[in-house]
């Protein structure tokens, strides 16, 4: 009666939002206080003020239909080259409004380019363990199918000979996330560079092109002295996937874009076959309204200080309590080694406690659980003080 795919996916949620869910119903029923949710990567800090300076001045000023109005299927082209402009202030290269794509977000800014660049069903692309599960419905949705790299269990950077392996004939992209969702670890310049000589030579021996998809939503995240290369720089036929819903504390608004740079082979041949993989899911036009917002502002930086306190308290206490945890250098998740192994039975443990912590089995990384420091202070006081009752518990 209806697609057995869709049906499927639509019954079974991510677990991560399946802990969300459980903890809305919980602060309803229990009260806020019985609640340490850190399963959802939802900023618990206001957008930067000029974003929120953005909003005022468009709403007060402009023409309500120009403002709610139909864009361009690929955006406003004043905002595209507002957008632009800045990539190449901010890296020192060339970049127009015609590289880009906007989106409402970066999930279907990934899923227009997986389907673009599968050019027959079974087509593979492969993601560098721990990785965001939803590659694997995206890649699925375009016809393709995901390989995970295993990555190296001290570093968790990945295994760049494990990654030649895996590229085939079929091999159609590699997706690189970093600042790391779950891990929160950073590629740096050595890391990507061996990544980008992997292709370049795995690409020659079996005849084609393999893209590098580089998805940035954490890319303004960092703490100290880690960098975020950009990636282009380093292997030209990379495709960037953006969203602004990190960066900007906007997630429920849903606004981001791809963009092939200049230094990407047939780099309008492609945008133009994202475009058409972008309509074939059913893309109008990214919301008009955060399209203005963003074209705006689009050098605006999140409060990193904000982030930097609760990723310090966490560390500082786990540390205290005895916790094994790997030191996240960006993004705002921290990976916590759980006690005995078992990531998923310690979860539920936690869960029965009120507090929500994501089991990392489906990221590729078992053994781990995945905790969002970006929410308020008091959540990761009662988090602290819930881990530490489970600790005592455990010994």
């Amino acid at each position: 009666m209806w697609n057995p795919k869709a049906t499927e996916r639509g019954n079974s949620r991510s677990v991560i939002r399946e802990l969300f869910a459980y903890g809305e119903t919980l602060r309803r029923t229990a009260g806020e206080d019985a609640v340490a949710d850190l399963s959802l990567g939802n900023p618990a800090t206001p957008p930067p003020p000029a974003v929120t300076e953005a909003f005022r001045t468009l709403l007060a000023t402009e023409d309500p239909l120009t403002l709610h109005g139909y864009t361009a299927a690929e955006g406003d082209p004043v905002v595209r080259a507002s957008i632009a402009a800045a990539l190449s202030r901010r890296y020192a290269t060339e970049i127009g409004a015609e590289h880009l794509f906007l989106t409402a977000g970066a999930a279907p800014a990934l899923t227009a380019v997986f389907f673009a660049l599968t050019e027959a069903p079974g087509d593979e692309f492969i993601a560098l363990a721990p990785y965001f599960p939803e590659y694997s419905v995206f890649a699925t949705v375009a016809g393709g199918v995901l390989r995970v790299c295993p990555c190296d269990p001290v570093t968790l950077l990945p295994d760049t000979d494990a990654l030649a392996s895996l590229i085939g004939e079929r091999t159609r992209g590699v997706i690189v996330n970093s600042p790391n969702n779950p891990s929160g670890v950073v590629y740096d310049r050595v890391t990507l560079a061996r990544i980008a000589a992997c292709l370049t030579a795995r690409s020659r021996e079996i005849g084609h092109s393999i893209y590098l998809i580089s998805d940035e939503p954490y890319r303004e995240l960092v703490y100290g002295a880690a960098e975020v290369p950009y990636v282009p720089s380093l292997y030209p036929e990379t495709v960037v996937c953006y969203s602004f819903s990190k960066s900007y504390s906007l997630p429920g608004d849903r606004i981001g874009y791809v963009l092939t740079p200049p230094t990407c082979p047939r780099a309008a041949e492609l945008l133009r076959a994202v475009a058409g993989a972008a309509r074939t899911l059913g893309h109008v036009c990214a919301p008009a309204l955060m399209q203005r917002v963003v074209g705006a502002v689009p050098d605006a930086r999140p409060d990193i200080a904000f982030y930097d306190r609760n990723r310090r308290a966490l560390m500082q206490a786990l540390s205290d309590l005895g916790y094994a945890y790997v030191t996240p250098e960006g993004a705002f998740y921290l990976l916590l080694r759980a006690p005995g192994g078992d990531a998923v039975a310690f979860s539920d443990r936690a869960k029965r406690e009120g507090l929500l912590i994501v089991p990392c089995d489906g990221f590729g990384l078992p053994g781990f659980v995945r905790l969002a420091y970006c929410v308020a202070p008091a959540v990761i006081r009662r988090a602290v003080t819930i881990l530490e009752r489970i600790r005592q518990d455990l010994q």
